[in-house]
């Protein structure tokens, strides 16, 4: 797996389009997301200049797996994608998950200046993942959220956030595949909510499995939510696995 190390400001003016340059998809276009995850947004994709924020009730379980369900159909269809604040991301499993390695730019320690890296990315990048850092004030999130509005970006908050338009909280998990003291983790069943404004505001609820396969199915919901079929892979069958040996990931450090 090659990769391309860059540094600094410069690094993200090199990825980015001039703020001038208008958005060729167009702004109100919609970016697709895996057919498990349509159920859960009002507009059954990624609407462009919208805010969709993930968390959980509890740390590490499985909000990591669910942004990179958020990515996969996007990036696998032409998208920029970029995630800003997870040092601890791995290459393989986005790549394992259909997401493109070459059109994939990761900021592990964007340092103090979070938001100022954030903002130049939407200037850019499709999708722009960020993990909070703590409390943000609320004019911070409203200028950012302005920004991919005017920008046409998708913004994903991993983590607190006010304001959202569409919110989808990890309720539950559980793990399958260890028996009586062996066996290996194979895939986790996660219980996810979403709740947001406008079209969002009416609660859903569906159950999937992180990561799925051919003989996933989701679980009974409760709340409305609707639609069915596997869990990250097709009503067809398991996807053939990506090809990684030429892919090129961009890792922008920070100063």
């Amino acid at each position: 797996m090659a990769g391309r190390m860059l540094a600094g400001s410069a690094a993200l003016a090199a990825l980015v389009r001039p703020a001038s340059e208008p958005d060729p998809t167009g702004p109100h276009r919609l970016l697709p997301v895996l057919p498990a995850l349509t159920g859960l947004l009002p507009a059954r994709g990624l609407r462009r200049g919208s805010t969709v924020a993930v968390t959980s009730g509890q740390p590490a379980r499985g909000c990591t797996s669910l942004v990179l369900g958020l990515l996969a159909e996007a990036s696998r269809s032409g998208s920029w994608c970029a995630v800003v604040g997870v040092p601890t991301l791995g290459a393989v499993a986005a790549a394992d998950l259909g997401i493109a390695l070459d059109r994939l730019a990761l900021v592990p320690h964007p340092g103090p200046d979070w938001a100022t890296v954030v903002a130049a990315l939407i200037d850019g990048v499709d999708v722009v993942v960020v993990a909070v850092p703590g409390q943000v004030s609320a004019s911070v999130t409203g200028r950012l959220a302005a920004r991919a509005r005017q920008r046409g970006s998708v913004l994903v908050p991993y983590g607190g956030w006010e304001g959202a338009d569409v919110t989808l909280r990890v309720v539950r998990g559980m793990w399958e595949g260890l028996g009586a003291g062996r066996g290996r983790l194979r895939r986790r069943e996660v219980t996810i909510a979403a709740l947001g404004r406008g079209a969002a505001a009416r609660p859903k609820e569906i159950r999937i499995w992180l990561p799925g396969d051919a003989t996933t199915r989701p679980g009974p919901r409760s709340g409305s939510g609707s639609g069915s079929g596997p869990g990250w892979g097709p009503e067809s069958g398991p996807r053939a696995a990506p090809e990684r040996s030429r892919a090129s990931l961009t890792v922008v450090r920070g100063r």
